[in-house]
Parts: structure tokens; sequence; C-alpha cells
């Protein structure tokens, strides 16, 4: 592991990497944020939401938590989705899991884990509701990679539910969501096809309609 010390050379190393490539490289990012996607991921270290889908500093405005969740309490990643929408009027949110996270894992364990373990109830209920396909499949890493899926799917949903994104729809703003899973052992992501533009797909119960 490098040291405190070697962590700030490399970022001399890499500034005056950036700055040969392209002398303006600063300059712009100074002048402005305008990225057109926000990715909402895991705090997983092995999961670098920019290297994942090759974009530089400055192209995806990023909200990472553990196990990736949209929770309605949360205002900390409320206030990254209503700033993204709002101010950075970005076009597309990414939910992003990853095969194999331990957050997920957690969640399916029966012992503490310590204060996270409330943070994960959530993903408890996404078990429970699918409970029967689940514990279907025998082998645990299969469950586990499939309840990773799952709660990708949840967490889309979630986020159409809310007031901000449903007030961005209502003045026609072009916004829509992504359910990917990364698997860490191939680089590659999975789209899993839930992708959301509009509230017709959610239950009226959740609609909320400006007057």
């Amino acid at each position: 592991m490098p040291k405190i010390r070697q962590l700030i050379e490399n970022n001399s190393a890499w500034a005056a990497r950036m700055l040969k490539q392209d002398p303006e490289f600063f300059d712009k990012l100074v002048a402005q944020q305008s990225p057109e996607y926000l990715w909402i991921g895991c705090s997983d270290s092995r999961v670098p939401a920019n290297q994942v889908v090759g974009m530089a500093p400055g192209e995806l405005f990023v909200h990472r938590n553990v196990a990736n969740q949209v929770i309605q309490t949360d205002f900390n990643c409320l206030s990254v989705v209503q700033y993204a929408v709002e101010t950075l009027k970005v076009k597309h949110i990414l939910v992003v899991g990853h095969y194999g996270c331990g957050g997920v894992r957690a969640a399916t364990e029966s012992c503490s884990h310590g204060l996270v373990d409330h943070w994960l109830f959530p993903i408890k209920d996404i078990y429970r509701e699918n409970h029967d396909e689940l514990e279907a499949i025998e082998s645990e890493k299969e469950r586990i990679d499939r309840l990773c899926e799952l709660n990708v799917i949840e967490q889309v949903r979630n986020l159409a539910k809310t007031t901000i994104i449903q007030q961005a729809w209502d003045r026609g703003q072009e916004l829509a969501i992504h359910g990917w899973v990364y698997s860490i052992e191939d680089g590659l992501v999975r789209d899993m096809d839930v992708t959301v533009r509009d509230r017709e797909s959610l239950e009226r119960i959740y609609h909320f309609v400006e007057d």
C-alpha cells in the first residue's frame, strides 16, 4: 500500500501528465461543470465510476454509498439528485450495482454488522419480496448476484418515485434512469433493461402530479 507521501507524489505526476496531454485541461474544468450523466453507485473501491465508463473528470457527476441505495429519507443522495437534475440538467441517471457486493451479502446474514445494518435493511425487504426466486438458486454466489440485480432494479424504481424526478418529467425535461450491474471479474456492465423515462411504469399511488 502506498504511503500518504506517495499519494501526493502520484497526484503531482498525474497533474503533470494531464497538462502535457492538454495544456488547457484544468482551465476547462474550472470554467464549467456540465456532465450529462449522474452515477449512483456503491462505495466499493473496486468500482471506479469514471474509469468504468471511460469518462474524463467533469463528464460524470457521482454519488456513492454502501450498496448503491436510493432511500427516500436519505437527504444526501436526494440533494445530489436534485442538483444534478435541476442545476446540471443531466439527461441520464445510472444506478450501478456490482456483482459480489459486500453490502448486499451482509443484508442476507443474520449476524450484526453494526450501524450499517439499519442502512441495509431495505435490501432484506427485497429478499423477502423475491424469496421464492432467490431460494430456488442453489449457488450462494449466484443467489447474491441475483439479489444485486434485484437491488439495482428496485433502486431505479425508488428514484423514479421521487418528486425531483417526476417534476423534471412534468417540465418536459429529457431524463432517463438506467439500471446496470458491473462485474469486477471482467470489467463489464450488464444493462438490466429497466430504463424509465416517465412515470407511466409506476403504480399510480406513487404519482405526484402538479396542480
